[in-house]
């Protein structure tokens, strides 16, 4: 389902909502343009977080995300309000960050679990007594497809319903549970090394 419309048809805006985010996307339609920067402060570290965990690179997390809130801006009055604007917005983020995944072919997301390389490069962090383990979580998940590491982050650091999160990726709920299941049982694979460190 898209959320955008020609500039000619009705839009539906709510007259009597108590959900701030439509509130400022009324105003927004109507004219006033200062509440997009409202919305963009609300919402741009989920953006942010959701971008760097997809895309593995921290550089480009700033480039990708401004790219999502151009997006936004230029579509922001059609929406429909038939969904939360979180879902429409992570929508568009998922989105761009493929179409980033597809322009420059990043293969090395996808690494084998098993790789030898991968467990030597654990092993050693493994030795370091000042190892960072909220660097070490990242790193592992960065390791996962993109097919599993989106949902995953959905669901456990943005707290996504998997409904939601089937919605915003197209899919079936069903699908989204064994991806999620997929992605935490390869994460346990990835973080054995740790497991001390990160149980005890």
């Amino acid at each position: 389902m898209t959320e955008n419309k020609n500039e000619d048809e009705i839009i539906n805006i709510p007259s009597n909502t108590s959900d701030e985010d439509f509130i400022l996307i009324k105003k927004f339609i109507e004219g006033d343009e200062t509440t997009f920067r409202t919305l963009v402060l609300k919402h741009k570290d989920k953006v942010r977080n959701l971008v760097f965990l997809t895309i593995g690179n921290r550089e480009l997390v700033d480039d990708i995300s401004q790219e999502v809130f151009i997006s936004v801006f230029s579509k922001l009055k059609f929406f429909r309000f038939e969904s939360q604007f979180t879902t429409w917005l992570y929508r568009i983020t998922v989105n761009k960050c493929k179409d980033h995944l597809r322009k420059i072919k990043i293969r090395s997301i996808f690494v084998p679990i098993k790789d030898n390389d991968s467990d030597a490069e654990y092993g050693t962090r493994h030795q370091n007594e000042n190892v960072d383990m909220h660097e070490v979580v990242h790193a592992a998940i960065e390791k996962l497809p993109e097919k599993l590491r989106v949902p995953l982050v959905m669901r456990e650091m943005d707290g996504l319903s998997y409904k939601e999160i089937a919605d915003m990726l197209d899919t079936e709920v069903g699908t989204i549970k064994s991806r999620i299941f997929r992605a935490r049982e390869t994460l346990k694979i990835l973080l054995q090394p740790f497991e001390s460190e990160l149980f005890t």
